[in-house]
């Protein structure tokens, strides 16, 4: 090992130590189950915003987003974050106060919860689909973060990338079990900083290598289609594609997913005051776009340098997904650039803060959901659906082993080191979002909607995510879109046409709905 790599390693070491102290701090915090899954609603305003969009971006934005730029250019990945940044402002807006109020009034504490609570379903059968849908798409999700973490180790020190992942998953799973949502909320807050800082790091020294920002963006004009919103390139084949009207709605409907992404729900649930969303609303929103902007011309920087020959010596194969690294191999060309001396030693040290900085994103993401998928087996389906009355202690033992269980199938998942992070989340994105984005906006925002129509939206939008991706999708042309787009929209249908063919709730809830709406409004 290189007096680089050991240097990297003891920056990312201190990260970890750090993380893992918290988790044990905040093991003697958790008292309850509501405690572990919500944190007894404590969060400030800071925290929950940045925890949020930490837990909400994940190493898609270090290594997804970045690859999708330096490989294709600006269309997919512009109007990619447009559309995420738009979705980002209107569910802090819209659905934030709202799903506070609501799930406090009516004491749901998971997104099962809140909707079997909401719809008085009796018989618990949205508890038990909403838990099954979040494991489904919840596992592949965690396990795009573990495969990136195996694939920062693998390419940073040239080790086998299975070990490398395994190691990453048991520190995740080790903070995750012992400190449950404080310690993953308070992690985020970390992580988000260290996000933020390999982001500018990575920014600076790669203007200053690639010959600054006009030689980045003459590089990219002489690109065919690499600059157009309307147009995109393939740096693999060279080839030169169109990317059209449908495709940019399709890709714009990424903001849709915002709507039904249990882990950042979940901290709009757990903010201490209501009346700090406004604060936590504006802290998100500029960051959000700040940090994808910053992503998109990391993609383009990483261009340049390859042009140069200063990363990719090798050169970018398909299907590899390859240039979604691009940020570990511009920290590596930055610890390698002198060999001795203080620079030496300052440029190691931010190169470890680039690589925990990826860390952190992946981290960030995977432990809120191995939460979610973990309440939805111990909570939704053992104790709600089947209705297992435990002890404290005896919840909390389960939680956690629920954990440690959904960890182990992700590590099998994420085995395959070829896999894309960037693809892996959009399936499961748009997963979440089209089952529970129509679901929470009916329940949140028309108070005629019931169990039946929330029951349908579900599972048509399940249904049509699947088939759409892989029956749909394939035949090309027109029907190359996005599959959230028309499920989401096929989900709302089916809520309001199921609702309405079926009873009207009873008085109780739309007495409930009013008192809600009437808190909400409040000052």
């Amino acid at each position: 090992m290189t007096t680089a790599q050991i240097i990297i390693c003891v920056s990312i070491f201190v990260y970890l130590a750090a993380v893992l102290t918290i988790g044990a701090y905040f093991t003697k915090k958790n008292k309850s189950v509501d405690d572990f899954y919500l944190g007894g609603r404590k969060l400030g305003p800071l925290v929950t915003a940045m925890s949020a969009e930490a837990s909400d971006m994940s190493s898609w934005l270090l290594m997804g987003l970045p690859g999708v730029a330096l490989l294709t250019g600006s269309a997919e990945a512009v109007w990619t974050a447009a559309g995420l940044a738009v979705g980002t402002y209107i569910n802090w807006l819209v659905v934030a106060k709202r799903i506070r109020v609501y799930t406090s009034k009516i004491n749901a504490i998971t997104i099962p919860d809140f909707f079997t609570k909401r719809f008085r379903d009796r018989n618990n059968l949205l508890t038990l689909v909403a838990a099954v849908i979040i494991i489904i798409f919840f596992v592949p999700y965690t396990a795009s973060g573990f495969k990136a973490c195996g694939t920062l180790f693998s390419s940073l020190f040239g080790v086998s990338y299975l070990p490398a992942m395994i190691i990453c998953a048991a520190v995740i799973v080790a903070y995750t079990t012992l400190g449950g949502f404080l310690a993953a909320s308070t992690t985020d807050f970390i992580q988000s900083i260290v996000m933020t800082a390999a982001l500018a790091i990575v920014l600076i020294f790669g203007f200053s290598n690639a010959g600054g920002v006009n030689a980045v963006l003459d590089n990219a004009k002489q690109i065919g289609g690499y600059l157009s919103l309307t147009e995109t390139h393939n740096v693999v084949t060279g080839a030169v594609g169109k990317y059209g009207f449908i495709t940019i709605i399709s890709t714009l409907a990424w903001g849709l997913g915002y709507f039904g992404m249990p882990h950042v729900l979940l901290r709009f649930m757990a903010i201490k005051d209501k009346k700090q969303l406004k604060l936590s609303r504006r802290i998100a929103s500029v960051w959000v776009v700040i940090s994808m902007g910053i992503a998109v011309v990391i993609g383009f920087i990483g261009y340049k340098l390859m042009d140069l020959g200063l990363i990719f010596k090798d050169g970018i194969t398909a299907g590899s997904s390859k240039e979604e690294t691009v940020l570990i191999e511009i920290a590596k060309f930055m610890s390698n650039l002198y060999s001795s001396g203080l620079i030496f030693v300052i440029l190691a040290v931010l190169a470890g803060v680039i690589l925990a900085g990826i860390l952190a994103s992946t981290m960030s993401t995977a432990d809120s959901q191995l939460l979610a998928a973990a309440s939805g087996v111990s909570q939704n389906i053992l104790h709600d659906t089947f209705g297992l009355n435990l002890s404290n202690r005896a919840s909390m033992l389960i939680a956690r082993g629920s954990v440690l269980l959904i960890s182990v199938v992700a590590v099998f998942i994420a085995r395959d080191e070829n896999s894309s992070v960037f693809r892996i989340v959009s399936f499961a994105w748009a997963g979440f979002g089209a089952t529970f984005g129509p679901v929470v906006l009916s329940a949140l925002f028309w108070k005629r909607a019931n169990k039946w129509g929330a029951l349908s939206g579900m599972l048509v939008g399940g249904i049509t995510v699947f088939v759409w991706k892989y029956l749909i999708r394939p035949l090309g042309g027109a029907w190359d879109i996005y599959e959230l787009l028309p499920a989401f929209i096929l989900a709302l249908a089916a809520i309001v046409i199921v609702s309405l063919l079926t009873s009207a709730p009873e008085q109780e809830i739309i007495d409930e709905f009013e008192a809600v709406n009437a808190e909400v409004k409040e000052k």
